[in-house]
């Protein structure tokens, strides 16, 4: 018996043994040294933020190294000015999902991390950064500490998801029920053509009803705040607001012109009916005999003045690419509409059939509610 003890005592003894040297040796595994020396940027850089997608800051280290020779991880952490890192306000994996000792930030990753470092927008602020190293776990940070001080985007960190115009100058008037929402372009942008009258008060919102967050434009800066806007010509107008970096644009549509490719000339313009929307009535439309057939091609053509006071034409053509003329079975996205180029023979549509000696109306959609479009409709022959 006591010689089945013996053995049993040995056997759980070396058992544990064996145990302790894989854990030993797992944990063994996951050491890394702390990353000694930092490349890029240098120490107090300024940094002016710009909007560009492609406006980025590179950040480099020496590499940190493994106990088992391995691959090491690492990370970029950022934390106010007098932080210590216990709780950094923001980190990010270098590039190749955390394999690589650098790392590309873009301009706009280091607006939100100055947003959540309590910069103010379009102010200037320093950030503190440092890299960890790891195997995953166990993560060693720097031996070093370096300041980045940047300028931040004249943004919004909270970007509304509706935006509308309303006021007195605005279409809709100052019933904020029947304010005119804008069309989201992207995460954050928004377009409206929309008419406003000079020398009365118009500004944009969050919501059509209740107490909406409100924001107005100054000399090419969207801002928040109970103010207004005013324009010194009554027209209809392209607004471009972009809440990512607080930028307003405006452009003038003094004209909307149907272009016929055959003639290299517009045919007739089309009259603004309010809500985004042109309209010309009973125009006539004959297609142009060639040799080897009627040429039935056509675009649009829209006379703008930007904000510089320039006269600048744009051109509208297909956003799906066709060549085929339409008929009762073609979807409704045969006239849906992009920026085209000025090439005449590119970019454009194809009337149908029926249109050659017809007069029709010819409508055109500048709205938020669907992709920007048009219609042909026959109303009588020639």
């Amino acid at each position: 018996m006591k010689k089945i003890l013996f053995k049993l005592t040995v056997l759980s003894s070396l058992i544990f043994a064996f145990l302790g040297c894989e854990e030993d040796e797992h944990l063994r595994d996951t050491n890394v040294t702390a990353v000694n020396a930092f490349y890029e940027p240098a120490d107090g850089k300024s940094v002016i933020l710009q909007s560009s997608a492609s406006a980025s800051v590179y950040f480099e280290w020496e590499p940190a190294k493994a106990e088992d020779s391995g691959m090491v991880l690492y990370e970029v952490a950022f934390d106010v000015e007098g932080g210590d890192f216990t709780n950094p306000i923001y980190k990010m994996a270098s590039d190749n999902t955390g394999g690589y000792n650098h790392t590309t930030i873009s301009h706009k990753q280091l607006n939100k991390i100055g947003e959540l470092a309590g910069i103010p927008s379009a102010e200037t602020g320093t950030l503190i950064w440092t890299v960890f190293s790891s195997k995953g776990i166990n993560e060693l940070q720097a031996n070093e500490i370096r300041t980045i001080e940047i300028t931040r985007l004249a943004g919004f960190a909270d970007v509304p998801v509706d935006v509308y115009v309303t006021g007195e100058g605005s279409e809709g008037g100052d019933d904020l029920s029947q304010a005119s929402i804008m069309k989201g372009t992207a995460v954050g942008e928004y377009e409206i053509y929309t008419k406003l009258t000079a020398g009365e008060a118009y500004y944009f919102t969050d919501n059509n009803s209740g107490t909406p967050r409100q924001f107005y434009t100054e000399d090419g800066l969207l801002k928040e705040g109970e103010s207004s806007s005013t324009v010194a010509e009554t027209g209809v107008y392209r607004i471009n607001l972009d809440f990512n970096v607080g930028s307003a644009v405006y452009t003038q549509i003094t004209d909307v012109q149907l272009f016929f490719s055959p003639l290299n000339t517009a045919l007739f313009s089309l009259d603004y009916q309010g809500g985004g929307v042109w309209k010309a009535n009973s125009e006539p439309i004959e297609f142009k005999q060639e040799g080897w057939g009627r040429d039935e091609r056509y675009k649009f053509s829209l006379t703008t003045v930007n904000s510089a006071g320039d006269t600048v034409t744009e051109w509208w053509g297909t956003l799906n690419s066709t060549d085929s003329r339409p008929n009762a079975d073609s979807p409704d996205s045969y006239y849906y509409m992009a920026p085209a180029t000025d090439d005449i023979w590119a970019d454009k549509w194809k009337f149908a059939g029926e249109m050659d000696m017809a007069i029709v109306d010819v409508t055109v959609y500048f709205t938020a509610e669907v992709p920007y479009t048009h219609k042909i409709e026959k109303v009588g022959d020639q």
